[in-house]
Protein backbone atom coordinates (compact mmCIF):
# COMPACT_ATOMS: atom_id res chain seq x y z
CA UNK A 1 0.00 0.00 0.00
CA UNK A 2 1.48 3.31 -0.59
CA UNK A 3 2.36 5.68 1.52
CA UNK A 4 0.97 9.04 1.62
CA UNK A 5 3.16 11.88 2.37
CA UNK A 6 1.57 15.32 4.04
CA UNK A 7 3.26 18.28 4.13
CA UNK A 8 2.14 20.54 7.20
CA UNK A 9 4.50 23.30 7.27
CA UNK A 10 5.31 24.78 11.21
CA UNK A 11 3.48 23.75 13.86
CA UNK A 12 2.77 23.61 17.37
CA UNK A 13 4.14 20.23 19.02
CA UNK A 14 0.98 19.33 20.96
CA UNK A 15 -1.30 20.17 17.78
CA UNK A 16 0.32 17.20 16.00
CA UNK A 17 1.06 14.97 18.63
CA UNK A 18 -2.72 15.47 19.41
CA UNK A 19 -3.20 14.67 15.82
CA UNK A 20 -1.13 11.70 15.63
CA UNK A 21 -2.39 10.05 18.34
CA UNK A 22 -6.36 10.23 17.14
CA UNK A 23 -5.18 9.20 13.87
CA UNK A 24 -3.54 5.88 14.84
CA UNK A 25 -6.56 5.41 17.33
CA UNK A 26 -9.31 5.97 14.57
CA UNK A 27 -6.92 3.72 11.93
CA UNK A 28 -8.57 0.80 10.83
CA UNK A 29 -7.24 -2.31 8.91
CA UNK A 30 -7.28 -0.63 5.48
CA UNK A 31 -5.95 2.70 6.55
CA UNK A 32 -3.24 4.08 4.20
CA UNK A 33 0.30 4.59 6.39
CA UNK A 34 1.69 8.02 5.68
CA UNK A 35 4.53 9.85 6.57
CA UNK A 36 4.01 13.44 8.39
CA UNK A 37 6.77 15.74 7.01
CA UNK A 38 7.10 19.55 9.32
CA UNK A 39 8.71 21.65 11.74
CA UNK A 40 7.94 22.44 14.98
CA UNK A 41 7.81 26.03 16.45
CA UNK A 42 10.80 25.96 19.62
CA UNK A 43 9.99 23.57 22.09
CA UNK A 44 11.87 21.01 24.41
CA UNK A 45 10.29 18.07 24.59
CA UNK A 46 10.45 14.37 27.10
CA UNK A 47 10.21 11.14 26.26
CA UNK A 48 9.24 8.49 28.26
CA UNK A 49 12.94 7.60 29.76
CA UNK A 50 13.39 11.52 30.20
CA UNK A 51 15.13 13.19 33.43
CA UNK A 52 13.94 16.46 34.09
CA UNK A 53 17.13 17.32 35.28
CA UNK A 54 18.75 17.01 31.86
CA UNK A 55 17.01 20.57 31.30
CA UNK A 56 19.57 23.41 32.71
CA UNK A 57 17.78 25.83 35.03
CA UNK A 58 17.02 29.22 33.64
CA UNK A 59 15.04 27.38 30.56
CA UNK A 60 12.29 29.68 28.61
CA UNK A 61 11.31 27.42 26.30
CA UNK A 62 7.53 25.44 26.26
CA UNK A 63 8.27 21.80 27.51
CA UNK A 64 5.61 19.37 26.89
CA UNK A 65 5.66 15.80 27.89
CA UNK A 66 5.51 13.61 25.84
CA UNK A 67 4.84 9.63 25.27
CA UNK A 68 7.28 9.24 22.51
CA UNK A 69 10.61 6.78 23.62
CA UNK A 70 13.68 8.57 24.40
CA UNK A 71 15.09 11.49 26.14
CA UNK A 72 14.68 15.29 25.82
CA UNK A 73 15.33 16.90 22.83
CA UNK A 74 14.68 20.07 20.80
CA UNK A 75 12.43 21.54 17.67
CA UNK A 76 12.45 24.77 16.08
CA UNK A 77 12.13 25.49 12.60
CA UNK A 78 15.07 25.03 10.57
CA UNK A 79 14.92 21.09 11.51
CA UNK A 80 12.82 18.70 9.54
CA UNK A 81 10.67 16.37 11.37
CA UNK A 82 8.95 13.30 9.95
CA UNK A 83 6.51 11.34 11.40
CA UNK A 84 6.16 7.54 9.89
CA UNK A 85 2.80 6.86 10.78
CA UNK A 86 3.01 2.84 9.84
CA UNK A 87 0.46 -0.23 10.50
CA UNK A 88 3.63 -2.45 11.80
CA UNK A 89 1.96 -5.56 12.02
CA UNK A 90 0.74 -5.15 8.13
CA UNK A 91 4.10 -4.57 7.08
CA UNK A 92 5.29 -7.59 9.92
CA UNK A 93 7.76 -5.15 10.53
CA UNK A 94 9.18 -4.74 14.52
CA UNK A 95 10.09 -1.83 16.13
CA UNK A 96 13.89 -2.58 16.32
CA UNK A 97 14.39 -2.52 12.43
CA UNK A 98 11.57 0.48 12.12
CA UNK A 99 14.44 2.37 13.89
CA UNK A 100 17.04 1.09 11.79
CA UNK A 101 15.55 2.02 8.91
CA UNK A 102 14.58 5.67 10.04
CA UNK A 103 18.55 5.57 10.70
CA UNK A 104 18.98 4.60 7.18
CA UNK A 105 17.11 7.43 5.46
CA UNK A 106 18.87 9.55 7.72
CA UNK A 107 22.36 8.74 7.01
CA UNK A 108 21.29 8.15 3.33
CA UNK A 109 20.39 11.70 3.15
CA UNK A 110 23.12 12.65 4.86
CA UNK A 111 25.54 10.83 2.13
CA UNK A 112 23.78 12.10 -0.65
CA UNK A 113 24.65 15.46 0.22
CA UNK A 114 28.43 14.50 1.13
CA UNK A 115 28.37 14.67 4.49
CA UNK A 116 29.96 11.74 6.56
CA UNK A 117 27.36 9.49 8.68
CA UNK A 118 27.65 7.25 11.11
CA UNK A 119 25.57 5.45 14.18
CA UNK A 120 26.62 4.91 17.73
CA UNK A 121 26.40 2.06 19.16
CA UNK A 122 25.39 3.04 23.08
CA UNK A 123 22.96 6.16 21.78
CA UNK A 124 20.63 5.89 18.76
CA UNK A 125 20.09 8.67 16.04
CA UNK A 126 22.64 9.76 13.61
CA UNK A 127 26.19 11.52 14.35
CA UNK A 128 28.39 13.03 12.17
CA UNK A 129 32.21 14.40 12.47
CA UNK A 130 32.45 17.65 14.46
CA UNK A 131 35.23 19.30 16.62
CA UNK A 132 34.55 19.32 20.86
CA UNK A 133 32.71 16.65 22.36
CA UNK A 134 33.75 14.77 25.60
CA UNK A 135 33.87 10.86 26.29
CA UNK A 136 32.53 8.43 24.07
CA UNK A 137 31.42 11.09 22.03
CA UNK A 138 34.58 12.94 21.51
CA UNK A 139 35.15 13.69 17.60
CA UNK A 140 31.39 13.65 16.80
CA UNK A 141 27.90 15.35 17.28
CA UNK A 142 24.41 14.60 16.76
CA UNK A 143 22.80 15.68 13.73
CA UNK A 144 19.74 13.56 13.32
CA UNK A 145 17.41 12.13 16.62
CA UNK A 146 14.38 9.73 16.39
CA UNK A 147 11.72 8.61 19.31
CA UNK A 148 8.64 6.27 18.50
CA UNK A 149 5.62 5.26 19.98
CA UNK A 150 3.59 1.72 19.04
CA UNK A 151 0.08 1.81 19.90
CA UNK A 152 -2.38 -1.18 18.70
CA UNK A 153 0.87 -2.72 16.35
CA UNK A 154 1.10 0.99 14.85
CA UNK A 155 3.40 3.79 15.45
CA UNK A 156 3.78 7.33 15.35
CA UNK A 157 6.36 10.08 16.43
CA UNK A 158 9.46 9.37 13.87
CA UNK A 159 12.72 11.37 13.88
CA UNK A 160 14.27 14.93 13.14
CA UNK A 161 17.23 16.09 11.09
CA UNK A 162 18.91 19.52 11.69
CA UNK A 163 19.69 21.10 8.61
CA UNK A 164 19.83 24.92 9.74
CA UNK A 165 18.71 26.26 12.52
CA UNK A 166 19.53 27.82 15.95
CA UNK A 167 21.20 24.99 17.83
CA UNK A 168 22.20 27.12 20.77
CA UNK A 169 19.18 25.89 23.03
CA UNK A 170 20.70 22.63 22.43
CA UNK A 171 23.33 23.84 24.94
CA UNK A 172 20.86 24.54 27.69
CA UNK A 173 19.96 20.57 27.50
CA UNK A 174 22.00 17.34 27.85
CA UNK A 175 20.84 16.03 24.50
CA UNK A 176 19.09 13.07 24.71
CA UNK A 177 20.01 12.63 28.38
CA UNK A 178 23.94 12.32 26.88
CA UNK A 179 26.31 14.83 28.50
CA UNK A 180 29.17 15.43 26.24
CA UNK A 181 26.99 15.55 23.46
CA UNK A 182 26.94 17.93 21.31
CA UNK A 183 24.56 19.02 18.34
CA UNK A 184 25.49 20.01 14.87
CA UNK A 185 23.05 20.83 11.41
CA UNK A 186 23.67 20.25 8.08
CA UNK A 187 24.48 23.81 7.15
CA UNK A 188 27.45 23.39 10.07
CA UNK A 189 28.72 19.93 8.25
CA UNK A 190 28.93 21.71 5.01
CA UNK A 191 25.48 21.51 3.32
CA UNK A 192 24.79 24.39 0.71
CA UNK A 193 21.10 23.41 -0.76
CA UNK A 194 18.17 24.37 0.25
CA UNK A 195 15.96 23.48 3.04
CA UNK A 196 13.15 21.66 0.21
CA UNK A 197 15.86 20.05 -1.06
CA UNK A 198 17.01 18.31 2.04
CA UNK A 199 13.05 17.63 2.87
CA UNK A 200 12.51 15.97 -0.45
CA UNK A 201 15.67 13.63 -0.19
CA UNK A 202 14.65 12.39 3.58
CA UNK A 203 11.21 12.02 2.13
CA UNK A 204 11.98 9.84 -0.35
CA UNK A 205 14.92 7.71 1.87
CA UNK A 206 12.54 7.10 4.03
CA UNK A 207 9.56 5.68 1.70
CA UNK A 208 12.88 3.65 0.25
CA UNK A 209 14.04 2.39 3.30
CA UNK A 210 10.43 2.24 5.01
CA UNK A 211 8.80 0.14 1.75
CA UNK A 212 12.75 -2.26 1.62
CA UNK A 213 11.19 -5.34 2.40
Amino acid sequence: MTIKVRRLGIQPYETVWNAMRRFTKDRGSQTADEIWILQHEPVLTLGTQADASNIFPGNTLPVVQSDRGGEVTYHAPGQIVAYPLLDLRRRHLLIRPLVRRIEQAMMDTLIGFGIPARLHDNAPGVYVPSEGGAGEFQGIAKIGALGLKVSRGCSYHGCSLNVSMDLSPFSRINPCGYPGLRTTDMAHAGFRGSYAEAEESLIQHLIKNIEND
